[in-house]
Formats: structure tokens, sequence, C-alpha cells
């Protein structure tokens, strides 16, 4: 698998997403919501952004070096983006639509998705260190 072309394609995929959630959030969700929740909603938006431009970075530095630290970064920041950013919008928009019970449930899945942020971002300073290069 051409995981450079993956990663890439994750990038677009979650950079266009993020805009339109930034888009619904701004237009729409903004008077259904409370502040907090709007606030959580757009941390996970710009989380989302951030990390979809950490993908195509990752895809283009993976067409470099196909390694498996690379590799396992950009496994890592795709699941910490569906994980963190995910269960952010999930927590945001529950109370609206009613679910305020499964809220719970999400709450340790984000704290996840951060770890998962964190150990990609390592993984690529740990790769950049190396001599070989």
């Amino acid at each position: 698998m051409k995981y450079h072309k993956l990663f890439i394609g994750l990038g677009a995929f979650f950079g266009m997403a993020a805009v339109i959630l930034g888009a619904f959030g701004a237009h729409f969700l903004k008077a259904h919501l409370p502040p907090d929740d709007l606030a959580n909603f757009k941390t996970g938006v710009n989380y989302q952004f951030y990390h979809a431009l950490g993908l195509l970075a990752i895809g283009l530095i993976r067409h470099r070096w196909r390694t498996t630290l690379i590799k396992a970064a950009g496994l890592l920041m795709t699941v910490g983006i569906v994980l963190f950013s995910g269960s952010l919008y999930l927590l945001a928009t529950m109370d609206a639509a009613g679910f305020a019970s499964l809220a719970a449930l999400l709450g340790p899945i984000t704290p996840l998705g951060g770890l998962c942020f964190i150990i990609a971002w390592a993984l690529l300073l740990i790769e950049s260190l190396r001599t070989h290069h």
C-alpha cells in the first residue's frame, strides 16, 4: 500500500470535513447549543484541522522516508482525529439531540485521542532526529 498517498488523501478529507463542520457549527449549531458546547465543538474542528495538515505533512514525509515510525505516526494521527474530534462533536451535540446520558461513555474517549496525537508527534520528532536521513 502506498501510505504516502493514503495520508495525503486522509489529510485532504479531514481538512475538507473540518471546513464543513466549522461552517455547520458557526451557522447552525450556534443557535442551538449553549456556549460551552459550542466551544467544545469548535475545539474539535480546530484540532481536526491542525491534524489534517499534520497528515498532509506525514504523507509528504512518508514519500521520502518510508519508515515504520512515519507510518505509525500517520495511523495514530488518523485515529486521534476520529477519537478526539469525533468525541468532542458528539459530546457537544448530545444534549441538544436528547442523548445526554450517553455523554459519560464518551468522556474517556477524548483523552485517548489526545494521547494518539501526542504519540504521533513524538514519533515524527524521533524520526527527524535519526541520523540516517
